[in-house]
């Protein structure tokens, strides 16, 4: 064994390390971390600022962001993009600049996307004791504002000294590397011992290739769910995220095509089958569509594929309804596999889905059953027509409208980004996805903010790619630092702000639970106190436009539709602004329910009416055992 060592600063050997870091699946090699995000504080510029600047873009890109949060949100979305094969880190400095990790590192773990967090820390020495932004701990002087990430990291250590980055920077890339453990990963940096020099050994510089598994199932495991497929009478297949992360939408297909088990699928499974097949549904649970809900209520068998069963999916345990219905899972983690009391495939979905086609051989569902969800499909599909026409092109838009609009000028290879307000729940019950990557919701963390630097990560991981952030009004002013970036990079995101005074979907809700639509109008003060006065006289075209953004404000169908195409082609960041016609009812309403607890007690009447449709909704509960 060779005992050369490299004399660096801790700092210094971790972006080296990471520069040499690959993954492999399938035979194909790329780097595992991509580049470096980073805003610089006095807790990492002197140690990780002047090691990436020593490095060079050539080792190891730099991008600069405005928001530590978004700058976590840009980096998931390019792991995303690139089916988690490859990630980016971040780099914050101590204080605020790291807890405002939190948000983002929350959202990579509940997501199962990875994401490096490098946020400085206190001195490890304590010589300068309180310092700037330090918290102070009584009774543990351990504790920093960086324990905040333990909860929603997926690995966490602290390197106190240089030679502990050694196995903590392994640990920390065999989780960002692996399917069943991945999210976010931090290592928190003291900046003393970012700056401290020690002779590393050559090996911890050597490339490293992780390979990314894809085990295959059990195969009594297997023989279980082929007897329980092939006894069933009215299957049903829920593709989640899974299918995605494993690039297993042929395998799904090929399934689909040989058995006729038609599919749904959750928002981060959406895109799993072409739109146009004729065993795609769309999306399934609250926010599903009518086909694919009145299939599950009668499904005697619900196969799931890479999903997490959120109260969303499941219409929080009132949607399977079958009094025999039974459960099998394939995913790659025993955790989400087991739930519901399923049979479990614990593997790889593309792996798992190819084995079950070739133990499927020669079986098909009735021919009933295949016509009956096909006429649903079919009626659906005029649920959708009827929500994107606009025969008045001088009309105001609704906001099913604007994406009939987008759907006119969208490609195969487009890629469509929004987490939070009521455009996903549009977006899931009737957006025709095309392609695989086209359909990008995060919908684990539904995070307001997410959507402008997620369109930043995704063209980075595809340039030639067009992307298309869709936000509603309060996400825009939740977070639109990173336009800036976006205008520095050159990168032609299309940002399509819709504006309609509040915060439109949680109104909504409030209405449906007795709130009343309370504080979630973005007008002044009356007269009475509340805030139900004229609306407040925001711009927000104009604030995209001072960011360095190109807007083209359309104010009709019309002009709707030439705004999205001049975007289109484009090559600057551009943002189409629209004032959406929010009176006109265009959105097909839920087909399933979601607990949201009504008060059990009320003097108003509207709370106490939903307290009564709540009672009754509820009672159609059920725990699968």
């Amino acid at each position: 064994m060779s005992t050369r060592t490299r004399r660096l600063t801790t700092a210094q050997a971790l972006v080296r390390f990471l520069s040499v870091q690959y993954t492999e699946r399938d035979g194909v090699r790329q780097r595992l971390i991509a580049g470096t995000w980073g805003i610089f504080g006095h807790g990492n510029v002197a140690g990780v600022g002047q090691a990436l600047l020593e490095a060079g873009e050539a080792v190891m890109p730099f991008h600069q962001g405005r928001n530590e949060q978004a700058m976590v949100h840009a980096a998931v979305a390019h792991a995303r993009q690139l089916d988690r094969l490859s990630a980016q880190a971040v780099t914050t400095s101590i204080g605020p600049g790291a807890t405002n990790l939190v948000t983002g590192a929350a959202l990579a773990t509940v997501n199962r996307l990875p994401v490096l967090l490098l946020p400085g820390d206190y001195f490890a020495s304590h010589a300068p004791d309180p310092l700037l932004q330090q918290l102070e701990h009584p009774t543990e002087a351990d504790v920093s504002v960086n324990d905040t990430l333990r909860p929603v990291s997926r690995y966490f250590d602290r390197i106190n000294r240089p030679e502990a980055l050694i196995p903590s920077a392994l640990a920390a890339m065999r989780v960002l590397a692996d399917p069943a453990e991945t999210g976010a990963v931090t290592l928190a940096l003291p900046q003393d011992v970012q700056a401290e020099a020690y002779d590393w050994p050559e090996e911890f510089f050597a490339e490293r290739v992780w390979h990314v598994r894809r085990p295959a199932p059990d195969p009594a495991e297997l023989a279980e769910a082929v007897r329980a497929i092939r006894a069933a009478e009215r299957p049903l297949i829920v593709a989640g995220g899974g299918v995605h992360h494993s690039r297993a939408e042929e395998a799904l297909k090929a399934l689909v095509d040989a058995t006729g088990i038609p599919v749904a699928s959750t928002q981060a499974g959406k895109g799993s089958l072409r739109h146009d097949h004729p065993a795609d549904l769309g999306g399934i649970g609250h926010t599903g569509t009518a086909v694919s809900d009145d299939l599950a209520r009668t499904a005697d068998l619900v196969i799931g594929v890479g999903t997490r069963y959120t109260d969303f999916t499941t219409a929080s345990g009132t949607l399977f309804q079958h009094p025999g219905v039974r459960f099998v899972n394939l995913n790659i983690t025993a955790f989400d596999a087991h739930k519901l009391s399923a049979r479990t495939l614990v593997c790889d979905a593309r792996t798992g889905l190819d084995a079950l086609t070739a133990a499927l051989d020669g079986h098909r569902v009735d021919a009933a059953h295949e016509a009956g969800y096909r006429d649903g499909k079919a009626r659906w599909e005029r649920v959708v027509e009827a929500a994107y026409r606009a025969d008045d092109p001088a009309a105001v838009p609704t906001q099913t409208q604007v994406l009939g609009a987008l759907d006119a000028v969208v490609g195969d290879t487009d890629v469509v980004i929004n987490a939070a307000g009521s455009l996903p729940g549009d977006l899931h019950k009737l957006w025709r996805a095309r392609g695989p990557r086209q359909y990008h919701l995060e919908y684990g963390f539904s995070c307001m903010g997410y959507e402008i630097p997620a369109a930043i990560g995704v063209q980075q991981a595809a340039p030639a790619t067009a992307v298309w952030a869709l936000v509603g009004d309060g996400t825009y002013l939740m977070m639109p630092t990173e336009i800036v970036t976006a205008v520095q990079e050159g990168l032609p995101v299309n940002l399509v702000l819709l504006q309609n005074h509040g915060y439109a979907s949680i109104g909504g809700l409030s209405e449906t639970v007795g709130g009343e639509r309370f504080g979630t109008a973005y007008r002044y003060r009356a007269a009475d106190g509340t805030f139900s006065g004229a609306p407040l006289p925001v711009d927000l075209a104009a604030n995209a436009a001072s960011l360095g953004m190109d807007v083209l404000r359309a104010k009709t169908v019309g002009e709707l539709r030439e705004a999205l195409a001049a975007a289109r082609a484009s090559d600057r960041p551009t943002c189409v602004y629209v004032e959406t016609d929010t009176a006109t009812p265009t959105s097909p309403g839920a087909e399933a329910w979601w607990d949201v607890p009504v008060a059990q007690t009320a003097s108003r009447e509207a709370a106490v009416r939903a307290r009564e449709e709540y009672d009754r909704q509820v009672a159609d509960r059920r725990r699968h055992l």
